[in-house]
């Protein structure tokens, strides 16, 4: 049995693990999984021949990723997903929720950093996105340094899914090699389950042609790796029948096969029926048959076009020897015919017709859950009001945040290593906190500004239709909730801002009483006071004599 490479984290045992028994086996319900027993794979085989193998699989998929239309609608996915801007990092953490001190946050932001400086993200977040979206999983071996292991993670090593694969494997009983190991509980009514260990498999040459679960000796010997020291990361599509991870472009293989083949044809049509061919009718007379043939050869040599182009070269060129499909047609005529004759064939009258082409364009952006407004390149996206945003746009929205989440799972277990071996956080500790934990991606800052300002004018709108009615059918809570979307923290924290505004004399107070006739608040300490009578200057006037005005 090869030992495992690699570290591999020991959680505490408080005896409680022992007590919980499951007669089903521990499985990942999102993820693929290869169960060894006796030396042995339970892998699938293909019989109608789309895939045998993950191996077959993600060469596919990257074949697929070459074709023009298929490369485009990807780009569009990453660059959606990805916004490199030249300020702001494209991802950051948001600790907001997670219950810990400022100082344990702020160790967990910096941990964080470290983890971007080690992938390169910043610079390779689109090559890092694209491997992990084509290929359907994205690996990882967190280096450390085993004698320094409190130091964390020295290097982040990406490593080819062609060459590695996910095992879990039923461990063998002690006494009874051939059976497995079981633990059982007795409390529970004798409930028995089958204990799996879990560990990769990497193989630097490639499992292509490979029987699973087989070692080699030498340079190139399979090595097994605990699973702590991998970070896998996949897309989350599960093929159940075949128990196999799929990447997000396995619904265009159908799709993508179907636009090839009628690409194929069409080129093929257009080629053969896009000239008009001729039909020479030779009168041959009572000529036997081999004096015939041979005077329509001589008569054929004679006229027929003999200029060829070589597509190579771009040359067109005289080559007797050459025939081509777009020949013209010498057939013989026999006395008592017309006598010699030529008529022509039209070439063909929908050459123009791209109908079927554009279906199938549509159909592979909708197999790859891109919006078909974005195939047509001259036409414009609308960027106005919210109300006229297409409803593929917003579906690819909450496609792309989707997948966001996916991927953020490689900092997510990084950032876990990372914590654990330079001890900043228990495995406890992590448990508690981890499910809190977000990642904030950069938005495409021109999109998400005009829709935000477009929906907070339409809120606003709303509100002064509204106003009246506060007091009488609406509550001023249920208008901020419902009208504004103001969460329980927002309000909070608005009030707080606003009370501060206030005290400070940078906005006036709503709530102070205000003067009928000036519609000026006035002063709160003068409320209550008797009114005094205006002060009149009693002090006499020289009134000047008449006529000195």
């Amino acid at each position: 049995m090869p030992k495992l490479f690699g570290f591999k984290f020991k959680e505490q045992d408080d005896g409680s693990k022992k007590s919980v028994v499951s007669p089903v086996p521990e499985n990942q319900e999102d993820s693929s999984d290869y169960y060894v027993s006796s030396g042995f794979y339970g892998q699938y085989v293909d019989i109608e021949g789309v895939y045998k193998s993950e191996f077959d699989l993600i060469k596919r998929y990257r074949e697929m990723a070459l074709h023009p239309e298929v490369d485009g609608a990807i780009e569009d996915v990453i660059n959606e997903a990805i916004v490199s801007d030249q300020n702001d990092s494209p991802v950051e953490i948001d600790l907001e929720n997670v219950p810990a001190s400022d100082k344990l946050k702020e160790l967990i932001r910096e941990e964080f950093k470290n983890i971007k400086s080690l992938l390169h993200f910043d610079d390779r977040c689109h090559e890092i996105l694209r491997n992990w979206y084509v290929d359907g999983r994205i690996y990882y071996h967190k280096v450390i340094d085993f004698k320094k292991p409190e130091d964390g993670i020295k290097e982040l090593r990406y490593i080819d899914p062609q060459k590695i694969r996910h095992i879990r494997r039923i461990k063998k009983d002690k006494n009874n090699p051939l059976g497995p190991a079981i633990a059982t509980v007795k409390g529970a009514g004798e409930v028995s389950a089958p204990q799996i260990e879990e560990y990769y498999e990497y193989d630097p040459n490639g499992r292509m042609g490979k029987q699973a679960g087989s070692f080699k000796t030498g340079a190139g010997a399979v090595t097994r790796i605990s699973k702590d020291a991998i970070t896998y990361v996949h897309s989350g599509l599960v093929d159940r029948n075949k128990n196999t991870v799929l990447s997000y472009l396995h619904k265009a293989i159908k799709a993508l096969n179907q636009l090839r083949m009628i690409e194929d044809s069409l080129v093929i049509y257009r080629l053969s029926r896009a000239p008009e061919r001729r039909i020479f009718y030779i009168d041959v007379g009572n000529l036997p048959k081999i004096k015939a043939e041979q005077y329509l050869r001589e008569v054929m040599n004679r006229y027929r076009n003999k200029l060829v182009y070589d597509a190579n070269t771009g040359e067109v060129r005289d080559d007797r020897k050459m025939m081509s499909m777009l020949e013209d047609f010498w057939l013989p005529r026999r006395e008592g015919g017309r006598g010699t004759e030529i008529t022509t064939l039209p070439g063909g009258q929908n050459l123009g017709e791209l109908a079927d082409i554009e279906y199938f364009q549509k159909k592979l952006y909708r197999a790859l859950g891109v919006p078909e407004s974005r195939l047509a390149s001259s036409s414009g996206f609308n960027l106005g009001r919210s109300s006229e945003i297409l409803r593929d746009e917003i579906k690819f929205t909450k496609f792309v945040g989707r997948m966001r989440k996916r991927f953020s799972g490689i900092f997510h277990d990084m950032l876990k290593t990372q914590l654990l071996l330079k001890n900043i956080v228990s495995m406890e500790d992590w448990d508690v906190i981890s499910e809190h934990i977000q990642y904030d991606y950069v938005y495409d800052n021109h999109f998400s500004e005009l829709k935000e300002n477009e929906l907070m004018n339409e809120r606003v709108a709303t509100l002064t239709a509204l106003e009246p009615y506060v007091g009488r059918y609406f509550s001023a809570d249920y208008i901020r909730r419902n009208v504004l979307k103001q969460k329980d923290e927002e309000i909070i924290e608005i009030d707080k801002q606003i009370k501060k505004e206030i005290k400070d004399g940078v906005i006036p107070d709503p709530n102070a009483p205000v003067d009928p006739a000036t519609g000026m608040p006035l002063d709160p300490s003068a409320l209550g006071a008797t009114p005094q009578t205006p002060e009149v200057n009693t002090k006499s006037v020289d009134i000047p004599e008449g006529g000195e005005i």
